[in-house]
This record gives C-alpha cells, structure tokens and sequence, in this order.
C-alpha cells in the first residue's frame, strides 16, 4: 500500500499525483473519522487554501467528500495554514483542512488536515484515513436529503486571524518601517493589514498573487528580494513569509539576512527575561546552526534536538512541557499563541522585541555568530536507493573523517520534495563546499 501522508500532509503534483477523486476520496475518510466524535451534533470542518491555480479544483472535490458524509464545511478561502489551525478552534470546528504546497512550487500542492484542538493529526489518524482511502472509503455513510452536507462561508475569518495575531503583542509599531514579502501567497491580505494595524509604515512586495506566480523569485526562499527593498527604502526590518504563511525569514536594517535560528535566539532570551520560557528550553532539528547552541548556551538556555520537519519540533515539545521552538527555515512554533509554526505571529513578537529593548535587529542578532554552513539541494528520482547506496554512504564517512572535530555534516532525503538535501557545517567555508560537492556528485551518480 502506498504511504500518502508525508511529514506535511498529502503532497503531490495537482491533478497528476494528487487528483481530484483522491482529494474527493481524502474529504470522505477524513470526514467521516474526525466526526466520530462529535459533540456539536452535525460535524463541521473548516477548508483553507493558498493562492496556487490548483486550489479551487482540489477544495470543490474535498467539499464534495465532506459533504457526501453529512459532515458540513466552514469555508475560509485565501488563508495562512496556522489561520486555519486557529479557525478551527476559534469556530469550535470539529476539524480543519488546508489546501497548500507551503514553499514548493506551483504545479504542487497539498492537503493537511487539523483535530479540533488545532493541532496537525497524529500518526494513527492519518494511518487510518489511508486505510479507509485504500479499502473502504466507498462504505461509508452517503446519507441524502436534509442529512447531505452544507456549505457555509465565514465572511469575517481574516478579522478574526487579524485580530487574534495582534493581540499577542503588547506592544505597538509607530514609528517603525517594515518590508514585508507575501510571496504572492495565503499571507497578502493578512500580514500587512496586521502591521499596519499596529501602527507599521508598511511596504508590501509580491502580494499580488494569480494563482501562477507563488513563491516565484519572492518570499522566504528568495531572502534576497526582500533584502534589496529593504536597503532601498531604509526600513527598519524586512520580512518574508512562504506560500502558506508558516514561516518567516528576517532582513536587518544593514541588509543581513536574519534565518530561523537568529530569531528563535533573539526571541527565546528575550522570554527568559521575561520568564516566559517555559522549562527554561528552546527545541530546534538536526539542521540548526552550531552558533544557535553556543548562543543559547551563554544564557544558560536548554536545547533539545529532533529529526527535520515541524511535526517533530511540536513533538517534543509536546513531550517536555516546552513551549518555544523551530527550524531554521522559519518555521517556529510559538505554543503559547498557536498549534503550529505561524509566519506572521513569529514575525511580530520579532518586532515587538527591537520596539520593547530599543535595539535595532543588527544589534539583537549578535546575540547568535553563526558558523560557515554549506547546503546543496541534489534532485533525484529514487531517494531510498540513493540513501541505502554503499557508495553514498562511503563518500560521507570519508569526508567526516576529513571534517573531524570541527564541523559536521548531515545528509538527509526532503520529506515533501524529490530532493536530497546535503549540508556541511564547519569553521572552513572552502572545505566545506568541497565536501558538500563531492558528496552532491556520489549522489547524482548513484541515482543514475
């Protein structure tokens, strides 16, 4: 049986991998195990999307699902992933649905289900939804007459996320300039509306979306774009989200780039100042810089690490008692305002921190120096082959022993994208390329 749940949901290319009969397919059985137990009598779920062509087709096939088990869809249109965890919640849904490929581009997307408690649904849950999908998905209830689902817009869903995400700073912008880079996503409407709201001088890029052209040379992983508006309008600081608003990737007023990993140090001393740390610990993946730890550590911070991928990072906190953690892609996860990573609320407790010390964000990255750290994306077409390759593995113990003590390297298959993802990490930046290349080079070879 093929695996159809991912780190991140159902992910595939729209209308070849991921089709609209296996959206439709997907909408029943999830409908149908999320409405179990129901305490509100007829189930509801929430549905969001993102700004890609594709989203229209596969919402009107997941609706269909929904509504084919008697199950009713609260219907939120264009929003960030982490609006709709907390619509969820907020509407007292019994689960929720968004329709994204978060950063990947645009012939991709995605469907990601929450539990009514906002929170990404656990492993079991998803491992049942495959098995109804593969073996019995068309047994289900198909009720008829007044017990068919209905449809109902929620007209006031982006004042309520609005609304929400301001609230979770106690502090206003006046006076402050800010980029922000919506990546033509599910964050054009809500990010810059929120900071402005707070008072911000607010200079929005690439948040005119058509449904072709997110993540296109914008957003997150073109830091750089936001960067140059930055130094041209002298702002204060700049931010990029993705195409789903989960993450968020920071430009000081000089032009440096500010990644996950500087703001999860920027933000977590700032909460242990505050005692607002809980178990005084930051948890971050195997993919955080050496420089977050020896930064963390000087404030006798706590760091607890996990395998790559936002799931885990929630895990673990979930586990620990902790309440503050994330990758260095952006993706961090404030608990004590949301189920999972959101872009926009982690983008203003940023900047309440530079307005609530004074200090520019050049000034607050200093609390981190990061180390040299090269990292190659390698396309492939069989991950696992390339992954059990003795050849593969050889070429990487040989570079370790080069690296010694002074570095590491890890080599990793993405979780959402035919990519092998190969970083080097070091004092010795030339080094490090040489080793990031010559394994990138195995790789090719053996998927060949």
């Amino acid at each position: 049986m093929r695996k159809l749940f991912g780190t991140d949901g159902v992910r595939g290319v729209a209308n070849r991998e991921l089709t609209p009969m296996l959206a439709f397919r997907l909408g029943r059985a999830a409908a149908y195990l999320l409405s179990r137990d129901s305490s509100t009598g007829r189930p509801r779920l929430v549905i969001g999307k993102d700004t890609r062509i594709s989203g229209d087709m596969l919402e009107a096939a997941l609706i269909a699902g929904i509504c084919s088990v008697g199950a009713d869809v609260l219907r939120v249109g264009i929003m960030p992933t982490p609006a709709v965890a907390f619509l969820t919640r907020d509407l007292k849904a019994d689960g929720g649905v968004v329709i994204s490929a978060s950063h990947n581009p645009v012939e991709d997307n995605g469907i990601k289900f929450f539990a009514a408690s906002g929170f990404k649904l656990p492993d079991r849950v998803e491992e049942e939804i495959e098995r109804l999908i593969y073996s019995g998905v068309e047994e289900l209830p198909s009720p008829v007459g007044e017990d068919v689902g209905r449809v109902e817009e929620v007209p006031d869903a982006l004042d309520r996320y609005v609304n929400y995400v301001k609230g979770t700073v106690k502090v206003d912008f006046r006076g402050l300039k800010i980029v922000v880079d919506c990546a033509n996503g599910a964050a054009y409407q809500a990010s810059p509306r929120a900071l402005r709201e707070l008072g911000a001088e607010v200079i929005a890029i690439n948040d005119c979306p058509n449904g072709l052209n997110i993540n296109v040379r914008c957003g997150s992983t073109n830091p750089e774009v936001v960067r140059e508006a930055v130094l041209k309008h002298g702002a204060d600081i700049g931010i990029a989200h993705d195409g789903d608003a989960d993450r968020v990737i920071a430009v000081d007023e000089k032009g440096n780039i500010i990644d996950g990993d500087h703001i999860m140090v920027i933000c977590s001393t700032h909460l242990k100042k505050q005692n607002r740390l809980p178990r005084n610990t930051v948890v971050v993946t195997v993919m955080s810089n050496l420089g977050l730890r020896l930064g963390l550590a000087k404030h006798n911070i706590k760091v607890l690490e996990t395998k790559v991928g936002d799931r885990y990072v929630l895990e673990e906190l979930l586990r620990t008692g902790a309440a503050f953690g994330g990758e260095q892609s952006g993706h961090i996860i404030f608990l004590e305002h949301n189920t999972t990573g959101d872009g926009i609320i982690t983008a203003l407790q940023l900047i309440a921190v530079m307005k609530e010390t004074g200090q520019p964000l050049s000034e607050l990255a200093s609390l981190m120096d990061r180390l040299p750290q090269v990292l190659v994306n390698v396309r492939v077409t069989n991950k696992e082959k390339v992954m059990t390759s003795d050849k593969v593995r050889r070429v990487i113990e040989k570079n370790k022993e080069r690296l010694g003590e002074n570095g590491r390297i890890l080599v990793r298959p993405s979780g959402t994208e035919p990519l092998i993802r190969v970083m080097a990490e070091g004092t010795d930046e030339k080094l490090l390329q040489d080793i990031v290349d010559e394994i990138a080079a195995a790789i090719t070879s053996e998927d060949r």
